[in-house]
């Protein structure tokens, strides 16, 4: 073959190795922008996604929660509020009964809950209710102090432990004898539930608290272990809630932690995570 024929078979041949190179070049191209957008995706993904949060298999239903407003009337209220404060969670709820008579109609509620709040914050002088819920009779669930029931609203209601706890208040009077009505019990054991449920806490476990008041049974700045849903009297020197209701305590732990979904595990958890000082 001459010069010339070998050079027009090379031009003839040009197309194809174009094609062939133009493929090859493609292909890795495709192949280098699926590496860098896995690349992408991988760098962007927050650390530890993609992974169960252990607290959320705990987590129990919202049980109904009447607003303040279904209480207070804040266009005639007297009292300035004042800003809630909050802490980061609740570990513990404490259980109180509010002293008052039993025999109420349930549609009177409202009115009660407004005559607790204008004595604590009038002749007590205080910034608020200090229970952060109420139950009444009927198992109706109300929000008591401000701040957003959802939230770790820090409450008035157990001197010395309202950092990190709630309080719930049975309407009524339970001492001993007093017949404590199912729908009560049920309502605290379901708003129990839900409220450490948020935090993963479970409510037949203890948990580790810090003394803020040495008015209360301990020295302020001691650290304590106390049940994760206590009375009234575990942490002051009261016999609130009363003797009929704190023999009922039992039967609300292992209700809420039922209503989480728990079997037997975590019953000796401490609601402080390791390394995590309490919260005074």
């Amino acid at each position: 073959m001459d010069a010339r024929a070998a050079a027009r078979t090379l031009l003839g041949c040009l197309p194809g190795l174009v094609a062939v190179l133009a493929t090859a070049l493609c292909a890795r191209g495709i192949e280098d922008t699926v590496a860098a957008a896995r690349h992408t995706r991988t760098a962007a993904a927050p650390a530890g996604a993609g992974r169960a949060d252990p607290a959320a298999r705990h987590r129990a239903a919202r049980p109904r929660i009447l607003p303040r407003s279904a209480w207070l009337d804040t266009s005639t209220a007297r009292h300035t509020q004042p800003p809630p404060r909050y802490d980061d969670k609740v570990v513990a709820v404490f259980v109180h009964h509010t002293d008052s008579p039993n025999g109420y109609a349930c549609t009177d509620t409202p009115r009660i809950i407004r005559a607790l709040y204008s004595g604590q914050t009038g002749a007590r002088r205080w910034d608020d209710l200090g229970y952060n819920f109420v139950v009444d009779r009927c198992g109706t669930v109300y929000e008591g102090r401000a701040g957003g029931a959802d939230r770790p609203v820090t409450g008035a209601h157990a001197l010395g432990f309202n950092h990190r706890t709630a309080g719930i208040a049975a309407l009524g009077t339970f001492t001993a004898g007093i017949p404590v009505p199912r729908a009560m019990t049920d309502a605290i054991a379901a708003l129990t539930a839900w409220k450490l449920g948020l935090a993963g806490v479970d409510p037949r476990s203890r948990v580790a608290l810090v003394s803020s008041s040495s008015a209360s049974r301990f020295k302020s700045g001691t650290a304590v272990t106390l049940p994760a849903v206590a009375g009234h009297n575990e942490g002051y020197r009261t016999t609130c809630p009363g003797a009929a209701l704190t023999a009922k305590l039992p039967a609300i732990r292992e209700a809420a932690a039922r209503l989480q979904g728990r079997g037997q595990e975590g019953r000796s958890a401490v609601g402080t995570a390791k390394g995590e000082r309490p919260i005074p």
